[in-house]
C-alpha cells in the first residue's frame, strides 16, 4: 500500500525521487523518507519525516546531492507514524538501506533471534528486520546478501535495497507487492506504481512474484530469488503523464467523477458487435462451448470492487441466466470453499494487485479453477495470474476512493453478461436492447454531471448529519452499499446500507428526524415496493433523499436521473451519490483525495 520510487543514473536524484513520491502519495501518506548516494560518495545520506511528502521536502538540506537513491511514502502497519518508523531503514553502520511494501509475517520471530544475537532495533517496523538480515550476511555480492535474507522472510514484499559498498546498483525484489522497473537512456527507475515513472519513461518491466532485479545506470537484469536468470521484455505503458495531473480540478476525485462519460465510452469502444447483437471480448480465452458449460459464476472483490461485483452478478444472472453471486475475497480465501470445476470465478480489482483478491486467485488456480480477471491495470498481478479477463480502461485513478473505475467495472460486467447471454438464451431483440442502453450511458452520465450544482446544495444541507441510512432493493442494494461506503470514506459520517425490504426487520428502530435516509428508487418492477419503504420511513418522521427516475412524493428531496434499461439503471444511479459524498466532505473541510487511515491499493492483509 505504500509507495516506493528509486533512480540510478546521472541526474540529481533528490528532485526526481520527491516528484515520484508526490505521484505515489495516494498509496500512503503518514510519513516519508529518502536515501541517496553517488559513485564518488563515502556513504549513504538519509532524511525522514513524519507527515506528508511536503514535510519531507522541507527537511532536505540544500546540499543533498547524489545520482542514486530510493524513497518511500508510508501507510503504517507495524509501528505508529513517526520519523523513526519511516522508511528507508538503515543498519547501525549506515551501509544498508531498505524500503519495503508489504508485511513480514514472521517479523516477531526474526526480531527475537536478531536481538538474541545482540542486534539493537531502532524502530517498531517489520521492515527493519530485512535491513539487519542483509547487513549481517557474509555473502560477497549485494544480490546474494538480499537473496540470503529473503530465504528466511515469510510474507509479502516489494523491496528496494542500496548498499554503501555497492553504490553502482539498486537491488529490488517482489513477492505479492508490485515492483515496476522503468527503462531509460543510461538511467533506470524503479517504483511500486507506473505513476512515479510515467514522466520519465513509458518503457517498463513488471516483476513477477519470486523475481529480483539489479539496476545499474546503463543496464538491468532480472532473475529469480534462487538465482536463475529470467527474460524481461519492456512493455510500453498506454497512459500519458497528463493522465496523472489534476487537469484544472481542485481534487483528483472531482476530476475522476467528471471523466466518467469518456471513461465509459472507452470501455465500450470497439467491443460492440451489431451483426449478432453481442460484444467482442477477445481477452476472455473462453470459447462458446466452454461458456455454455458454466453452471455458476462466483465474483470476488474487496470494498468498491465487491460492490461492483454484486451488480455484475445481478447482470449475469439476469441476462445470461447463470446462477451468480459475489463475495468479499478476504472472506472467501479463509473459509475453505468448495471449488467446483463447473464454476467460473471472476476476480475484480482496480489495481490488479489487491492482496486478498490475488491470494484468492492463487488458491483457486492451485485447485484447478478457471479464473477471469476484471481489472484496470494492464500487466498487473491478477491480470497475469488469471486465465483471461476484461480490462475496464478507466484510465489512471489517483484519488484513494474509486469512482470512475467502479462505474467502468460495472459496465464491463454488463458487456460480459451480454456476451454470455447471447451465447446461451438471450434473444437478438434483448441483445439489441442492452446494446442501445449501453450506448446511451455516456450521454446520460454527462446529463447527471450537469446537475452538480443542485446536488451540491443538497449535500450542504445534509452535511450536518451524524449518521445516514442508505437503502435499495435488489438492483438498488449494491448502489446503496457503494454510496454508503463513499460517504463514510471521505466525509467520516457514519453510514449504513440495508436492503429496503429489511427495514421492518430491525433498522426501522433507528429512524428519527436526525437520521436521514438515502433511498434508491428506480422506475422498475419494484417501484411500488420501494415506495412502501418510503412510507414506513415517513410515518416515523424520517427525512428522505431519493435517487429516482421521477420526483418521489414521500421524499423530502429527489435527485432525478435519466432512465435506461432496468438492468443498467444501477450504473447511473450511483453517479449522483458520488457527487453527494464529494460535496458533503467538501462542506465539512475533509482532505478528500487522502482520507484518514486509508490508502489506494491494498497490497497487505
Amino acid at each position: 500500500m505504500c509507495g516506493i520510487v528509486g533512480y540510478i543514473g546521472k541526474r540529481d536524484v533528490a528532485p526526481l525521487l520527491l516528484e515520484g513520491l508526490q505521484r505515489l502519495e495516494y498509496r500512503g501518506y503518514d510519513s516519508a523518507g529518502i536515501v541517496i548516494t553517488s559513485p564518488k560518495a563515502a556513504g549513504l545520506k538519509m532524511v525522514k519525516a513524519k507527515g506528508r511528502v511536503r514535510d519531507l521536502e522541507a527537511r532536505i538540506p540544500k546540499r543533498f546531492a547524489g545520482t542514486t537513491g530510493i524513497a518511500h511514502t508510508r501507510w503504517a502497519t507495524h509501528g505508529a507514524p513517526s520519523d523513526i518508523n519511516s522508511h528507508p531503514h538503515l543498519d547501525p553502520e549506515n551501509k544498508v538501506a531498505v524500503v519495503h511494501n508489504g508485511i513480514v509475517d514472521n517479523a516477531a520471530e526474526l526480531r527475537a533471534k536478531l536481538e538474541a544475537d545482540g542486534v539493537v532495533f531502532a524502530s517498531e517496523t517489520d521492515t527493519e528486520v530485512i535491513t539487519h538480515l542483509i547487513a549481517r550476511s557474509q555473502a560477497e555480492k549485494l544480490e546474494e546478501k538480499v537473496r540470503e535474507a529473503l530465504k528466511v522472510v515469510e510474507g509479502t514484499y516489494g523491496i528496494a535495497v542500496m548498499h554503501a559498498d555497492f553504490n553502482d546498483r539498486i537491488v529490488v525484489a517482489r513477492n505479492g507487492s508490485p515492483v515496476v522497473l522503468g527503462i531509460g537512456e543510461k538511467e533506470m527507475f524503479v517504483a511500486s506504481d507506473v505513476a512515479a515513472l510515467i514522466s520519465h519513461t513509458r518503457q517498463v518491466v513488471t516483476l513477477d512474484d519470486g523475481e529480483m532485479a539489479t539496476l545499474k545506470a546503463d543496464d538491468f537484469r532480472t532473475y529469480t530469488t534462487s538465482g536463475t536468470r529470467t527474460t524481461a521484455t519492456p512493455e510500453t505503458v498506454e497512459w500519458e503523464a497528463a493522465s496523472y495531473d489534476m487537469g484544472g480540478h481542485d481534487t483528483y476525485m472531482h476530476k475522476e467523477i467528471s471523466e466518467q462519460s469518456d471513461a465509459v465510452d472507452r470501455v465500450l469502444r470497439g467491443r460492440i458487435d451489431e451483426k449478432f447483437s453481442t460484444v467482442h471480448l477477445g481477452g476472455l480465452n473462453l470459447d462458446a462451448r466452454e461458456a455454455r458449460g458454466i453452471r455458476r459464476v462466483k465474483i470476488l472483490g474487496c470494498g468498491t470492487s465487491y460492490h461492483a461485483g454484486m451488480i455484475g452478478a445481478s447482470l449475469i444472472e439476469g441476462l445470461a441466466r447463470i446462477p451468480a453471486d459475489a463475495e468479499p475475497a478476504s472472506e472467501f480465501r479463509y473459509r475453505n470453499p468448495v471449488v467446483d470445476p463447473d464454476t467460473l470465478y471472476i476476480a475484480v480489482s482496480q489495481s490488479g494487485e489487491t492482496y486478498d483478491v490475488l491470494a484468492a486467485v492463487q488458491e483457486l488456480k492451485r485447485k484447478g479453477a478457471r479464473v477471469l480477471g476484471v481489472v484496470n491495470v494492464v500487466g498487473s498481478a491478477i491480470a497475469r495470474e488469471a486465465d483471461g479477463g476484461v480490462y475496464v480502461h478507466a484510465g489512471p485513478e489517483v484519488c484513494v476512493v474509486s469512482t470512475k473505475c467502479f462505474t467502468n467495472t460495472v459496465v464491463a460486467f454488463g458487456l460480459l453478461a451480454l456476451h454470455l447471454g447471447r451465447i446461451r438464451d438471450l434473444s437478438v431483440s434483448d441483445g439489441k436492447r442492452i446494446i442501445e442502453g449501453l450506448r446511451k450511458l455516456p450521454a446520460q452520465i454527462s446529463e447527471i454531471l450537469e446537475g452538480e450544482a443542485e446536488i451540491k446544495k443538497l449535500a450542504e444541507e445534509y452535511a450536518g448529519a451524524k449518521s445516514m441510512m442508505f437503502i435499495g432493493r435488489v438492483r438498488g442494494y449494491p448502489v446503496a452499499l457503494e454510496a454508503s461506503l463513499k460517504l463514510k470514506e471521505i466525509s467520516y459520517i457514519h453510514a449504513e446500507a440495508y436492503p429496503a425490504s429489511e427495514l421492518k426487520h430491525g433498522p426501522l428502530a433507528l429512524i428519527e428526524p436526525a437520521l436521514p435516509t438515502v433511498a434508491i428508487v428506480p422506475d422498475d418492477e419494484l417501484l411500488e415496493k420501494n415506495r412502501a419503504a418510503l412510507e414506513e420511513i415517513k410515518a416515523r418522521s424520517g427525512r428522505i433523499l431519493a435517487v429516482a427516475h421521477r420526483e418521489q412524493e414521500k421524499a423530502d428531496h429527489t435527485i432525478v436521473v435519466p432512465k435506461n434499461e432496468n438492468e443498467l439503471d444501477p450504473i447511473l444511479m450511483g453517479i449522483p451519490l458520488q457527487l453527494f459524498a464529494y460535496h458533503t466532505a467538501l462542506a465539512m473541510g475533509r482532505d478528500i483525495d487522502k482520507p484518514r487511515n486509508l490508502a489506494k491499493s491494498v497490497t497487505v492483509e
